[in-house]
């Protein structure tokens, strides 16, 4: 079931203070201009980078009252839960602001693949460097 359409801004979803969200903790994020804070998922019991993806006040409202990962789609200008299609469910079972509260970090327990091309990660396909080990 898709949810439905939020108000947007020119630039974006609507507004920080637009949402459930808690006013103590809205106000603590350091929102983008669009009014968006990234938001990193990571499996939680290896640490795996899993995937990137953006909030907004809303879609971390969702988050934390649901247990699922919620979304907002900058392409097609929608929410999206995380395997509400695909069937690659996160399973929320933490969430922390990062020191500067421009980040959210998201901890998972990742059901399939986390990334759109079917990968179990977004991050593995293209490895730009590998530090060498202390062995070598």
């Amino acid at each position: 079931m898709s949810s439905p359409a939020p108000e947007t801004t020119a630039t974006g979803p609507a507004a920080p203070g637009s949402t459930a969200l808690d006013p103590a903790v809205a106000a603590r994020i350091k929102h983008g201009p669009d009014g968006l804070v990234p938001a990193i998922a990571q499996q939680y019991d290896t640490g795996e980078v899993l995937m990137l993806g953006w909030m907004d006040d809303e879609a971390l409202h969702r988050t934390l009252t649901t247990g699922r990962c919620t979304y907002w789609s900058r392409s097609r200008r929608e929410y999206w839960v995380k395997g509400d299609t695909s069937g690659h469910v996160q399973h929320v079972r933490s969430v922390a602001l990062d020191c500067d509260a421009d980040t959210v970090l998201v901890t998972v327990d990742q059901v399939g693949a986390a990334c759109h091309t079917g990968a179990r990660t977004c991050f593995d396909a293209d490895v730009l460097i590998t530090a060498p080990t202390a062995a070598q």
